[in-house]
């Protein structure tokens, strides 16, 4: 038996609170020594996204979905109180004052720190997300390699 500990995360969230909370914990498990995955799927595959306009080859019906989700995790909305936006800018501003780190921090940690980021394959052919569309460094794959870590998890988080 191995004594390596795993966590692995599914992250379905694109709350911007929601995917913080999914990165604090990873970074928590990495550094106490977890091999760490998070499975990005649906709305949590938007924290993979790059900031910038990508225009791939898409149908219609993609070109919709990426003009509506959020083009990376900084541009996520908040579960509750956005406001428009709004909350968003105001949480921002409280965790700057109190120097928590921003969620773009949270997410090159975790690369830093090993965790592994894999984006679901099927998801990105049901919104119409090319890999281009997403960051540098990050693993493809579909749920069946998600359960091959989760199998022997010592936790496993949906979020």
């Amino acid at each position: 038996m191995s004594d390596v500990k795993k966590t692995t995360i599914v992250l379905f969230s694109g709350d911007y609170d929601k995917v913080m909370a999914a990165y604090i914990i990873a970074n928590g498990a990495a550094a106490y020594d977890h091999e760490v995955t998070i499975f990005h799927t649906f709305w949590g595959l938007n924290a993979m996204r790059k900031d910038e306009p990508i225009q791939p080859d898409k149908t219609f019906l993609e070109k919709m979905f990426g003009k509506f989700m959020p083009r990376g995790a900084d541009k996520m909305p908040l579960s509750k109180m956005n406001f428009g936006g709004a909350g968003q800018k105001m949480i921002k501003n409280v965790m700057k004052k109190h120097n928590a780190m921003p969620l773009p921090d949270l997410i090159e940690l975790a690369k830093e720190q090993d965790v592994k980021l894999v984006a679901c394959t099927m998801t990105m052919d049901l919104l119409g997300l090319k890999q281009e569309e997403l960051h540098d460094g990050i693993e493809y794959a579909g749920v069946a390699a998600y359960l091959a870590d989760a199998e022997n998890g010592n936790v496993n988080l949906f979020i």
